[in-house]
């Protein structure tokens, strides 16, 4: 009776039950597992400089040859607060501010340094997704992916 009650009255019926946890839930425990391996993995490769609140800066899409208010946008913060951590950033020799090639505006960029850290990362992220593949079943887990990255590819085009 239950879920009859918190059913929207225009829902169809579906086979699965509707019980929390929901989709934004899964995800966001995914993703603090991900989030947290690669943490490990980051600080375990000699990156101990590094905190979980600049992981920011090295999510996709990479801040490579970006404006600093396009950064801001991409990752969710106020160009003041982007700015900050950029500076932190470059201070610590992970990104770097430089003028494009045409001479215009400053854009950021990753350095070697920084490269190699998004390649720990990158590591880490191939080992969950073996893992994962491993737990599931490989075929289940590409018909996920394939599935997340439709979304993903929709999420984007809708802006």
């Amino acid at each position: 009776m239950r879920d009859q009650k918190h059913r929207s009255p225009t829902a169809k019926p579906s086979a699965a039950p509707e019980q929390p946890p929901f989709i934004g839930a899964l995800l966001h425990l995914c993703w603090q597992k991900v989030r947290a391996r690669m943490f490990a993995v980051v600080q375990e490769a000699g990156y101990s400089d590094l905190l979980e609140s600049h992981f920011a800066a090295f999510s996709y899409p990479l801040p490579d040859g970006v404006r600093p208010s396009d950064f801001a946008r991409q990752v969710g913060m106020s160009r003041q607060a982007a700015n900050y951590l950029v500076g932190q950033l470059e201070r610590m020799g992970y990104l770097e501010r430089r003028a494009d090639r045409r001479g215009g505006r400053r854009l950021i960029y990753l350095t070697r340094k920084g490269w190699k850290v998004v390649d720990v990362m990158w590591s880490a992220l191939r080992q969950i997704q073996l893992q994962w593949a491993d737990e599931v079943g490989a075929r289940r887990f590409a018909d996920f992916m394939a599935t997340l990255r439709k979304l993903a590819a929709t999420a984007q085009q809708q802006g």
